[in-house]
């Protein structure tokens, strides 16, 4: 069977999926253009694709009957594909949940600790040649540790996040979910919208989607206190990012720290221009093993749709 894999893989990875498959591999790092969407539709059995490639509806619409049998997406995450358009057009989508949990869990707590204690202003100042040596005021930030975390969307990230947070820091843990949650991990409380956001720190964790989209807004964002922090290792279209600027612009909310953008890779001047904001560039499953664990369960999930079986991570 045909194979295409939209972007550069992982060396193991390549090599478990060229002994099963008819590989072609794009050497672009940018996602597919509209053209070659609908092309890798047309010309190849199976997909790995991941971020940014937008198989939205009008893909599947301009190609008609696709050869395409199967997207196994590289990615916990899955809102660049329409799975209903997927499904209407006889193709199985699959993703690679629970590769992910740890390594996002992670830069969860790095961008906590960085924008709480001012971590990328100081090495700012420090790199321009500006630091004049400690004093006993300087670059004062938040104390983490007994503070309430509030987190928005409990699945396997957030009870990672949770449990770090709670063994690590001795943090009191609120959660808002859409569905009810028995057994969050660790003692937390499920709580409305409003309260979860009204914590000392805020920890963004919902899929990405319709559902999701801007579910983080102006009104939610008032539901904020002065001091407290932001924190997005979710999906950047989960924020309204303009609401949040003109939130950070007036000072109600003390700083905010972003691994993801709304239109990614697009990073709004005035979110640059702030100091009490961290930006990172989507870097929650940037380690080398992580990468390997989600590409090996794509491959595995499409060996198993070419075998007849249902993939192990069907969506």
């Amino acid at each position: 069977m045909k194979l295409l894999i939209t972007r550069p893989l992982p060396d193991e990875v390549m090599a478990a999926a060229r002994a099963r498959f008819d590989v072609t591999a794009r050497a672009s790092t940018l996602p597919l253009t509209p053209r070659e969407l609908r092309d890798s539709l047309r010309d190849f059995d199976l997909v790995l694709p991941t971020l940014g490639d937008r198989y939205q509806p009008d893909v599947f619409a301009d190609v008609g009957q696709p050869r395409a049998r199967m997207l196994a997406n590289f990615g916990v995450g899955y809102n660049h594909i329409d799975v209903a358009a997927a499904g209407a057009a006889g193709i199985t989508v699959s993703n690679t949940p629970g590769a992910v949990t740890d390594a996002t869990a992670d830069i969860a707590l790095t961008l906590v600790l960085m924008t709480a204690r001012r971590a990328g202003e100081g090495e700012r100042m420090l790199r321009e040649g500006s630091w004049q040596g400690w004093h006993p005021t300087q670059m004062l930030g938040m104390h983490v540790s007994g503070r309430r975390l509030g987190i928005i969307g409990m699945g396997r990230i957030g009870k990672a996040i949770a449990r770090r947070c709670q063994a690590g820091f001795g943090m009191e843990v609120v959660f808002f979910n859409r569905s009810v949650v028995a057994d969050p991990g660790v003692p937390a409380r499920q709580v409305p919208l409003g309260e979860a956001m009204a914590a000392d720190i805020v920890v963004v964790a919902v899929p990405g989607g319709k559902e999701t989209h801007h579910l983080i807004n102006a009104a939610t964002l008032a539901q904020m206190q002065p001091h407290a922090l932001f924190i997005n290792i979710s999906r950047g279209d989960v924020v309204d990012e303009a609401a949040l600027i003109d939130t950070l612009q007036r000072g109600a909310i003390a700083g905010a720290g972003l691994d993801v953008y709304e239109f990614e890779p697009k990073v709004p001047a005035a979110l640059v221009a702030m100091e009490n904001v961290t930006l990172l560039p989507h870097l929650g499953t940037a380690a080398l093993e992580v990468r390997e664990n989600m590409g090996m369960m794509a491959v595995d999930n499409l060996i198993a749709f070419a075998e007849g079986r249902t993939p192990p991570n069907k969506v």
